[in-house]
Order: C-alpha cells, then sequence, then structure tokens
C-alpha cells in the first residue's frame, strides 16, 4: 500500500494585497484543490519558512512546498501556474521557466520588496470563504 502524498502547501504573505489577489487566483483556477495555502503569519507558515531556511520575520519570498521541497520566488510561481489545469496556465510556467532564474527573480525581489508601497497592506489576513477554509492551513 501506497503512502498518498501531502497536497503541496504555498506560504504567502497575507496581509499584503498582491499576495491576497495572487490566492484569489489561485482558488478560482484550482478547481481541483491541488493547492493548500498558509498565510506567513500562520504558526504553520512561519514553521514552513523556517524549515525551508527563510526568515519568517523578513520575508521577500513566496515559498511553495511541493514533495517535501521548497521553491521560492520566480521558480514557485512557474510550478504553481504548472500545476494548474487549464494549458494555458501550464505554458506561462513553463515559458517563466525558459527564463534566466537570476533574471526573473531580480524583477520578483523589487516587486517583494516594495509589494507594501506599491500594492497596499491590509490590516488583517485574507479571509477565506467558508467552502474555501479546508485549504488552508493554521
Amino acid at each position: 500500500m501506497s503512502e498518498r502524498a501531502a497536497p503541496p502547501v504555498i506560504v504567502y504573505d497575507g496581509v499584503c494585497l498582491l499576495c491576497s489577489r495572487w490566492v484569489r487566483f489561485l482558488l478560482q483556477r484550482d478547481h481541483e484543490g491541488h493547492y493548500r495555502f498558509a498565510s506567513m503569519q500562520s504558526e504553520s507558515g512561519r514553521h514552513l519558512l523556517q524549515t525551508h531556511g527563510l526568515d519568517p520575520d523578513s520575508p521577500f519570498s513566496m515559498l511553495l512546498v511541493e514533495d517535501g521541497h521548497g521553491y521560492t520566488d520566480t521558480t514557485a510561481i512557474a510550478r504553481v501556474l504548472r500545476g494548474l489545469p487549464r494549458r494555458r496556465w501550464h505554458w506561462l510556467g513553463g515559458l517563466m521557466l525558459w527564463i534566466p532564474r537570476t533574471l526573473r527573480d531580480v524583477a520578483y525581489r523589487f516587486v517583494a520588496r516594495h509589494r507594501y508601497r506599491l500594492f497596499g497592506r491590509s490590516d488583517q489576513c485574507f479571509v477565506p470563504s467558508p467552502e474555501q477554509l479546508s485549504r488552508f492551513i493554521t
């Protein structure tokens, strides 16, 4: 009997409005519930960040934990897009991976450093609907 792999988890900044939009985008497109979510402000989100060598108090990276491996920045975004059911997102994720990571991540790091100023910040984490709640880890 084989064990079923844990679903991939996306750790995101729950008070960042851009990050919350990213989560909503994924919730609307991932109809099968492939991805789980943990805000970096939650206990499990902080633990995952620390486990994968990221500082939860100074996070500039999005983290995707998939099959026990941690992926950050544009690699995480590309892998998530490739995991969505529609071909256009899979294609876009694949295209992103063709661009050298150093070039991709320069732009990502700029946006990550200035995300609150560019997109805003909420006083509280994104609150999922009751139907979405099972996809979030606290």
